[in-house]
């Protein structure tokens, strides 16, 4: 079986490891399970996570990590812009996209416009300017990094992407395609990664709609902790994990009673 991990919430909270998640890694290395870091971060490049993911004492490498950047550049390399493509996402990020051309003036024409997490760096001239490209003749593609709703910072819960495309497909009348949790689409390049199908493999998230329902959507096994983002009220949503662990460290554990079962 191999492994689909998130990352925040799951193996650290803001700058913090959570507990146990560096051991987990480590046992996930050594014993060389299949597996893959997917997370729909779009405020860094894989290279960022690299080097957070090391200062935790998580050694990975770019090869094992996806996200919506790195899937929406896979899907556009069959595609050559005739324009350019307008990048709604931090400065650091955009690096992920350097073999393709930015749009920069503003009567630019563009192929793509491309929305990912903004934070504090959102404000109405730059909604309106993503809103007024959308409107273009004929619409560019609208392509969301990914559909979270919120997530749990140091200092609390903050939005995240998804109200973000949501304003702008009511206001535009578009429908986004989503590169990231949960589109099944995501999910689909995972495996296809990992060289792996989907029911023999498994989604660790904090998310319960992102990541258990959209594992489960595209037919993988969800597992939900109870670190991150987590809430009890969750567990109302009609949404039923395979598994709910307290946190990642409990993983190990589960993981060997599972293929234990299996091989029985």
């Amino acid at each position: 079986m191999s492994i689909l991990f998130d990352l925040d919430g799951v193996f650290y909270q803001g700058e913090q490891v959570i507990k146990g998640a560096t051991d987990v890694a480590l046992w996930v290395q050594k014993n060389n399970i299949p597996h893959l870091f997917i997370t729909n971060t779009s405020s860094r490049p894989r290279s960022a996570l690299v080097t957070k993911l090391g200062a935790l004492g998580i050694q990975t490498d770019e090869s094992h990590i996806l996200t919506p950047a790195i899937a929406t550049t896979r899907c556009l390399q069959n595609h050559t812009p005739e324009h350019s493509v307008a990048l709604f996402l931090p400065e650091i990020t955009q690096i992920e996209f350097s073999d393709f051309s930015l749009w920069q003036s503003e009567n630019d024409i563009v192929d793509a416009v491309i929305i990912g997490d903004l934070a504090e760096q959102w404000t109405y001239p730059v909604l309106n300017q993503a809103f007024r490209l959308l409107m273009q003749q004929p619409s560019p593609h609208f392509i969301a990094l990914g559909m979270t709703r919120y997530w749990q910072a140091n200092d609390g819960l903050r939005l995240d992407v998804a109200p973000f495309i949501v304003a702008l497909e009511h206001a535009t009348g578009l429908k986004a395609q989503v590169m990231g949790k949960p589109a099944k689409l995501f999910f689909q390049m995972a495996l296809d990664m990992l060289g792996s199908s989907a029911k023999d493999t498994v989604m660790v998230g904090d998310d319960i709609r992102s990541d258990v329902a959209g594992a489960q959507t595209a037919g993988l096994q969800g597992v939900l902790v109870k670190t991150g983002k987590y809430r009890v009220e969750n567990l109302q949503l009609g949404i039923n994990p395979d598994a709910i662990l307290n946190s990642i460290s409990d993983f190990p554990e589960w993981w060997l009673q599972v293929n234990k079962k299996l091989k029985n």
